[in-house]
């Protein structure tokens, strides 16, 4: 019997920590992949990356919180996944310079993929809001020492490039692992959880992006 591929839709979502995502209800299925971010500026500001099926229901929407649907526009994983750290940034473009944002981003990723080599590159656009991008990075710093590397990744070259682009100045964003049951649907997905000798919860899971 045939097996279909699933459609994964990708979301992320931005709230205020004061208006903390509520556990999902036993009767939604977790999804694929879920992982937490918090504002290297604003601590109290926190994003949210899901991939879920799109086969399957979604988290019902909340109040104070500003949800995208992201269109891929580069990716790149490494197989197996060998990450120890994830990094978000958030782009919002100018009126009418979205295409030229996005574009100029595209070719830098291109570029950063040999200069880094990062475990795991998404490059993505909100459908919402055409303006914003994202970029999402997994990364070894262990690899980045062994190669004499003052970071495992580094967007300090594309920004001159992109700054007469951009509304505001980038979001950057931190990876941070909820405590609690509801880390569980973070930092691994269920195939992992009941891996025998595998450390609960493990910094970075290959779900995890």
């Amino acid at each position: 019997m045939p097996h279909t591929r699933p459609l994964w839709i990708r979301e992320l979502r931005l709230y205020n920590a004061l208006h903390a995502l509520p556990a999902p209800g036993a009767d939604v299925e977790p999804p694929h992949a879920r992982s937490r971010f918090r504002s290297l500026a604003d601590p109290d500001r926190l994003a949210e990356y899901v991939v879920r099926d799109a086969s399957r229901a979604p988290e019902p929407p909340l109040g104070a919180v500003e949800d995208h649907t992201l269109a891929v526009v580069r990716e790149f994983r490494r197989v197996p996944l060998d990450a120890s750290g994830l990094a978000l940034m958030l782009f919002t473009a100018r009126p009418g310079h979205a295409a030229r944002l996005i574009a100029t981003l595209a070719h830098w990723v291109e570029r950063a993929l040999s200069a880094f080599q990062p475990a795991y590159l998404l490059l993505a656009r909100s459908l919402e809001q055409p303006g914003v991008s994202v970029l999402l990075a997994g990364v070894h710093e262990r690899r980045a020492l062994q190669h004499a590397r003052p970071s495992p990744f580094s967007v300090a070259l594309v920004l001159p490039e992109v700054a007469p682009l951009l509304g505001a100045s980038p979001e950057r964003y931190a990876y941070c692992p909820e405590p609690g049951p509801r880390s569980a649907g973070i930092a691994a997905a269920p195939r992992e959880a009941g891996r025998a000798g595998t450390a609960w919860p493990p910094p970075i899971s290959p779900d995890a992006v």
